[in-house]
Order: structure tokens, then sequence, then C-alpha cells
């Protein structure tokens, strides 16, 4: 895919005064947390009502609608600062959302859990050339390493502690032609990835930015504590047009794995091989349990 810049930051800037503008005409009582849709986050938290920032969401929004041009195109540099700043602001009970609330409690988010946990997620908007929607993972429940593809990510720790693991594609455009092993299956093959991220994060923590070839394309959760993540991805995943979602396992570098392909000379394997390791495409795995609920923080408006 063609991957083209978006313009300067003039005009995001702009959209962003355009959307503080539109959330002061207006002003959005405590919303009622997330609401049930299907299992989920659970009711509503009375020991505390948290008043929403309706004017941070619609000025994250705006910046959204500005930044984001749909499939093909990444946002400029002086785009994602901006974008950046107005996330890393971005603080949980914006979205009305609070450390009482029964889910975010490690005790009761524990309590119950059979198996596998639940991964809860919701849609705050969605159009076709991004979407914002929040996740919230209890302690041990894991997002599995999965890819972005096409796509810019922003990604926001809101709240709790996670492992963050992610890959980018040492050869990001391959010769298709070419395998990384001797089986003749798509699904069995390698294909080389370097490491980028591997470490725990704990809110509050910067905004991270991966890009459709660089910047950790590639990733996995696991949740330490109770967490929310904010995830901004410009353009949303689309079956439709050849965005889904693609799942793997990593295998750890080794020199007799290469098979001819990106072999490395004994230094360079002592000083490389750690941060290496071969891909291997998945099904979606079975154990990954995922339901969304309703969106319950101020609203926006897309006028």
């Amino acid at each position: 895919m063609k991957v083209e810049s978006g313009a300067g930051g003039v005009e995001v800037a702009g959209a962003v005064a355009a959307g503080e503008r539109a959330a002061k005409r207006r002003r959005v009582a405590a919303p009622p947390g997330l609401r049930r849709g299907g299992g989920g986050v659970g009711r509503r938290e009375r020991r505390r009502r948290v008043q929403a920032d309706a004017a941070a969401v619609q000025r994250l929004f705006q910046a959204c609608r500005a930044v984001f041009r749909g499939p093909g195109t990444v946002p400029a540099p002086a785009e994602v600062h901006l974008l950046c700043a107005i996330v890393d602001r971005m603080k949980p009970e914006d979205f009305g959302l609070s450390p009482d609330l029964k889910f975010f409690r490690t005790r009761d988010a524990a309590e119950g859990t059979v198996g596998t946990p639940m991964i809860t997620q919701t849609t705050i908007y969605k159009c076709p050339e991004f979407s914002m929607v929040i996740f919230f993972l209890p302690p041990n429940a894991v997002i599995p390493l999965h890819n972005h593809p096409g796509m810019t990510v922003f990604s926001k720790l809101l709240l709790g502690s996670m492992h963050i693991k992610s890959y980018d594609w040492v050869d990001p455009d391959p010769d298709p032609s070419v395998s990384s092993c001797s089986s003749s299956s798509p699904s069995d093959q390698l294909r080389l990835a370097k490491l980028v991220v591997d470490d725990v994060f704990t809110a509050p923590c910067d905004t991270s930015v991966l890009y459709p070839t660089t910047g950790g394309n590639m990733h996995r959760f696991t949740a330490i504590a109770p967490c929310a993540v904010l995830d901004i991805l410009g353009p949303p995943y689309s079956i439709e047009e050849d965005r889904d979602c693609t799942y793997y396992t990593d295998i750890p570098y080794t020199h007799s794995s290469t098979n001819g392909h990106h072999d490395l000379t004994s230094a360079e394997q002592e000083e490389q091989g750690p941060r290496l390791a071969w891909l291997k495409e998945i099904d979606m795995p079975r154990e990954l349990k995922m339901c969304s609920v309703q969106y319950g923080g101020p609203p926006i408006s897309d006028k």
C-alpha cells in the first residue's frame, strides 16, 4: 500500500479550537458510567460520581477528524505531535471512569474469574477514517499478539498496569515468492521480526504511537492490574477493505531456523539475536474472550 503524508498542523489546531467551542455550548452531566451490553464492566459505581470532561473528549474527536484522512495516509509529524499532546492530557475521568469503579478494584476484578478473563471494549466513535475505543482488561487478561495493517495507532494507558511486547518486521515488504521456512503452507511460514518494546507500563504514562511499518505495529497486551486502554486507530479495522486483524505467535530466533534467509554471522547473532524473533500467523486464539458494552461517557458532536 502506498503511504502518503498528510498536511501540516494548522488545520488540526483550527479543528481542535472548533471542538472546544462546540463542547462549551453544551454541558454534559456526569455520565452513568459504562452500561451493560452483553456482559462487561458492570453497573454504575455509586460511591463517587465522576465529572466527565465533555470539552476534552470533543477536542480529542475534532483533532482525530482533522488528522486522519483515510486508508493509504499517515499523519504528518506535526499532526502526530499535536494529537499526542492532546491524548497525553486525557484522563480516565474525562470519559467518566474512576479507580473507584468496581471493575478497577483488584479484589473485585478477580472475583468470580474462572478460566480466561473476559476483555471488554466500548466504542466511543467510529467512521471510515478512524475509530476511538477503550479496552478494559482484568488482571491476567491478554490481548494476543496481533497486527494493525496499514494503520496509525495512538495508544494511551488510562488506568492500571500492563506488560506490552511489540514487534516490527525486519523486512517490511518481503518478496512473496520467498519463504522463510521450508513449509509450503502460508500459515506455517515464519517471518523475521525485531523487538521494539518489552516492558511494563503503569498509568499515567505517555501516549505510544505505532505506524504501518514502524513503532511496534504488532503488539501483545498482558494486564498486571485492572487496565483501561484508549486506542485511536486510523483507519479502523475493515474486512471489506482488507484490513482484518491477524494474530501471531512469536518463536525465539535461532540460527538453525533461518534456512538461508536473514542469515546472521556469529557476532551479529550474539548482538541482535535476543531482539529478533520469528512470527508465525495463527488463527484467532480460542481462549480470547471479548465483549462490547455501550459507551456511557460524554457524547460527541460530529456536526
